[in-house]
């Protein structure tokens, strides 16, 4: 059996879910969301845990059984807590600011890079060198961060950049033994 699928899914208080129909949904007190999931597999509610279960051991069965749990997961965990992702800008001069909603970078480029968030995203600014990208659907904000990032990837030689907050760059050597434009003789 699978050891992820197998696991239940607590379900916290201030939180409701139904599935029927091929359609999980669930609303919490920061939200709501729905996850499609396959028909063949059924999800139950016993108290307060809910269980993925598979009809066989066939290997369609047991691949689903894991990926259906861990979506529902994500889906019960963003409503009740939601999702963070930190990002940090390195380099002179560069910085972040909120423009109202939307994300206002300066990064280098002879203009400010403007990102508007989608429905469900929000940006936030601690410092003017880290950016808080957050919401319920994790799928989303990861999408949305990698996208953020995307925008500057850290140099490869001097780290430079947008980066998610720990992300370790490792770094190429400059040039090594220059001989000052004369060459060898």
């Amino acid at each position: 059996m699978s050891r992820i699928g197998k696991q239940p899914i607590a379900v916290p208080n201030g939180v409701t879910t139904t599935a029927q129909d091929g359609v999980f949904k669930v609303k919490g007190p920061k939200g709501e969301l729905t996850v499609p999931y396959n028909t063949e597999l059924t999800i139950k509610q016993d108290g307060d845990q809910l269980l993925v279960e598979r009809p066989s051991d066939a290997q369609r069965h047991r691949a689903l059984h894991g990926l259906t749990r861990t979506l529902v997961a994500n889906a019960v965990k963003g409503v009740s807590e939601g999702y963070t992702i930190n990002l940090e800008l390195k380099g002179v001069g560069f910085r972040a600011k909120l423009a109202g909603k939307a994300l206002e970078l300066t990064i280098g480029y002879s203009h400010p890079v403007v990102i508007e968030p989608p429905a469900g995203v929000s940006f936030a600014v601690p410092e003017p060198t880290k950016i808080d990208v957050s919401g319920i659907d994790k799928q989303l904000v990861g999408q949305v961060a990698a996208n953020v990032r995307k925008v500057r990837k850290p140099d490869a030689y001097h780290g430079k950049g947008v980066r998610f907050a720990g992300e370790k760059i490792s770094l190429k050597a400059g040039k090594a033994g220059a001989t000052g434009g004369k060459g060898k003789k």
